[in-house]
Order: structure tokens, then sequence, then C-alpha cells
């Protein structure tokens, strides 16, 4: 967000003042990525100073339903008590598209004691980069996340198609960075920027991916809580930017059979808060031993972090061999194929990019893991494996190939659930488990074609 943003309740209250704001969405990012909440009269907002809600309202999954019963209860209580919310006067900025003056506000979730809620995605997210804080350390990260457009279609049985340009005519091949395929969209982007703009979104670069209608924005660095942030009001920008030009826009990660998948990459850095020098680089400009140990905490602990990379039963149609995704944990310097690249950079800006992680992850949760594997990395001193030169599709899956199993992978890391925290880990895995539970009731046309005849 910018930084002339409100750091006070009072100054918040003058940013209202200035705007002639009448209405504030209060917004609470559940697990799925989802805003929760409530829309108050400016009025009702000054006086209350935020809101309550049902506690659980952040730990709800993607279908809307709750455990039944299970350890999830050991931290929300069966008897739906409130939760209270409080505004975080940085993450206030207008909503472009309402008719009337209206602010959006993200809250951070605290108990009745006044302690932060430790499932709540932005909670999590905060409790890791304390962790850093704590060993003088900034992270910073720059996400880089790619989407489709489609076309509108309000049949979930029909495949989805990539939408009709201003030529009238559907992409029917890929277009990897193509601009005239994206000029094809151009009224729609120009709402996209000036939305951004309107919003104080630091969004940096447009691309067409290599997917009929795929596109890619990329975010300039920053702090992490700032950028899921940004992350969380892109996604609800562009998708009401893009129903207003009569097609979809989706964050899923493998939406069409033959198109290949959408991915938050994230680039990550660390420097010395005393200093200012990025802590992956010696005073040479050679790789730090603190760069290696960080990759060697992503390649041990991304593995069990995949249900948090890739938290729906598509994910995993996403991170197959030849797809455009890695499918293990192998490292290396300007390589495409593996699941950690290290861009080139000058000493300054050395980072490491995490590949492994899917448009569809909400992304308080999916930076705090990956800040989390990386930091677990410096701090046990693991050392990486031998950099991969050549093609990491030719090597062996590493990663969980499905929900259920990244599940099983996650319960059973010790050290992602202290970091992460305990309580977040239980009640995210056990949300996921009645979602998984719920698609294994619907039988797939996949299913119908081949088994209905042949078994």
């Amino acid at each position: 967000m910018p930084s002339t943003a409100p750091s006070s309740f009072s100054e918040l209250e003058q940013w209202l003042n200035e705007r002639r704001v009448t209405e504030i969405e209060c917004l609470v990012p559940d697990l799925t990525g989802v805003a929760r909440g409530k829309i108050l009269p400016r009025e009702k907002f000054t006086e209350d100073r935020g809101m309550r809600l049902p506690e659980a309202i952040v730990a709800i999954g993607v279908t809307g339903e709750f455990p039944e019963s299970g350890s999830y209860y050991d931290f929300i209580t069966p008897t739906d008590r409130d939760m209270h919310l409080q505004p975080d006067p940085a993450t206030v900025c207008i909503v472009p598209w309402a008719t009337d003056p209206t602010a959006q506000v993200v809250h951070d979730c605290y108990d009745r004691d006044g302690k932060l809620i430790p499932y709540a995605p932005r909670s999590v997210l905060r409790r890791v980069c304390q962790l850093f804080d704590d060993q003088g350390w900034q992270p910073i990260v720059a996400p880089e996340l790619e989407f489709y457009l489609v076309e509108r279609s309000i049949d979930p049985d029909l495949p989805l198609k990539p939408p009709v340009g201003r030529n009238g005519r559907s992409e029917t091949s890929r277009q990897a960075y193509s601009i005239d395929a994206v000029n094809e969209f151009d009224p729609l982007f120009e709402d996209i920027y000036d939305y951004c703009e309107r919003m104080g979104l630091n969004v940096d670069t447009l691309i067409h991916e290599v997917g009929a209608g795929q596109m890619e924005i990329n975010f300039f660095h920053d702090h992490p809580l700032g950028l899921a942030d940004e992350v969380f009001f892109f996604k609800r920008t562009i998708r009401e930017a893009a129903l207003r030009h009569g097609m979809y826009a989706t964050f899923m990660a493998k939406p069409m059979a033959n198109e290949p998948g959408s991915a938050m990459h994230v680039h990550q850095s660390i420097t010395d808060k005393a200093t200012g020098q990025n802590i992956f680089s010696n005073p040479d400009g050679s790789p730090s031993k603190a760069f290696y140990w960080y990759i060697g905490g992503l390649q041990k602990y991304i593995p069990a972090a995949t249900a948090l990379f890739a938290p729906y039963v598509n994910s995993y149609r996403r991170l197959v061999r030849s797809n455009a995704a890695p499918i293990n944990t192998q490292w290396g310097t300007d390589n495409r194929t593996v699941g950690i690249r290290s861009p080139v950079a000058t000493p300054a800006a050395r980072r490491v990019e995490n590949r492994v992680i899917g448009a569809d992850a909400n992304p308080y949760v999916a930076l705090a893991a990956t800040l989390a594997c990386g930091y677990l990395g410096i701090t046990k001193q693991i050392e990486p494996t031998p950099e991969c030169r050549g093609d990491a599709y030719l090597a062996n899956y590493q990663l969980p190939r499905s929900l259920g199993e990244a599940l099983t992978a996650l319960r059973e890391e010790p050290d992602l659930a202290e970091v992460l925290g305990e309580a977040f880990v239980t009640v995210y895995t056990e949300i996921k488990e009645v979602e998984y539970a719920e698609f294994m009731k619907v039988i797939s046309p996949w299913e119908r074609e081949h088994l209905l005849l042949h078994v």
C-alpha cells in the first residue's frame, strides 16, 4: 500500500473525511482468501472503531461448510463466540467501482483478551514476520500472479473457454508475451489499471502468459503483509472489472484442461534491518551461507507445506510434468523447470523464487508458509542439494500428488506447526478435509466416460 497511508485511527478519520466517504467495507480474509465482513455507514464505523464476527468466519472452507467434530473445536468454541475486529488504517483504500464514496479496510482478528486469533490468515503472516523481526531481519517479497480471462458461464458442467476479444474472436492458440493479444482486452485493462491507481496498488508489469486468455500481473517488492493485502485487494478488483466487461477472471490453478495452470510465483529475499544489506550476498558479492540455507529450507519443507501452496483438489492438476509448473524441489539459477529458482541478479537484488505456489493460494497463508520454510532453513542451517543445471522435469516427483497426501504431510511436520502455530495447522487441515470429502461425493465426466461400460 502507498507510504502515505494512514498509520493511526485519527489519520484514518482524516483520510475518510478528505474523500467524503459515506460507507466502509470492513473486510477480513478467510482461509480461502474470500473477503468476509460487514458494510457499515461511516458514522457507525467511527463510533465502534471495529466490529464483531463469529470466530469461525475466518475458518470456513470454500464450500461454506464446517467440520462437525474433531480437533477443530479444540481451538474454536462450539458456542460460536465473537471475535473482535480492529481496522488496520494502513490498508484503507477507495472502492473504485462503488456508486457512492466507499472505502474498504482490512481488519485484524482478536479474542476477548486482546490476543490475535491464531488461525486467521493475517495473524499467521504477522506471526512469521515477527520471527524474522526478532532476528533483526526484514523479509522482502514480490509476487507474480497469473490468472485467466474466460467467457461467462453459469453452468459448472461446461468447460471454460477464452473470452471474445475486440476482434470478435476467441484465442485458439497460445500467445506468450504477445502485445497484440493483451491489446485485445484494452478496455478491461484500462479499467484495471485505473482501479489499481485509485486504490494505491503497486502493480508493475502486465504480460500475456502461455495459455489462451492467460495473463500475469507482477507486483513491486515490499513487506510481506502489505503485499498480501495488495494481492487480496487485486483479486477482488480484477474479478469486478472482468464482470463489468462481460467475462470472468479466475485464479483457479487449472481452469482449462488443455492449457497451462496459473501460479503465484513469489520472489523473496531478506535484508539486515541494521545495515539494509541483503543477507543473501556476502560483502564480495558472492552468495552467502544464508542464501543456500534458505534454499535448503525450501527444499526440505515445501513438500510438507504443499497443502498451503496448492490448497484445492484442482491445484494438483497444475503440478504435473511438462505443464509449465514444478514437480519437485530442485533448485537452479535462471532455470524455470525447477521448483526453486534463483534469477540472475546483482548481489544487492539476489533472491529466491518459489514456483510451487498456485494462483489459488491464499496470499497471506502462502507468504507465511514460504517464509517459514526459508526461516527454518537459515535457523537450522539446512544445506541444499547440488544445483540442477538441466531439465528438472526429467527428475522424479517430490511434491505430493493429491490434496489428501499433502494434508498428511503437513500434519506430520512438527517444525512447520511450531512456526505457523498448532492452532492454524489444525484448523486449516480439518477444513481442507471437509472440502476433500465434499469433492469425493462428485462423480466426474472422466469416470462416466471410461468406467461406465469398461469395468
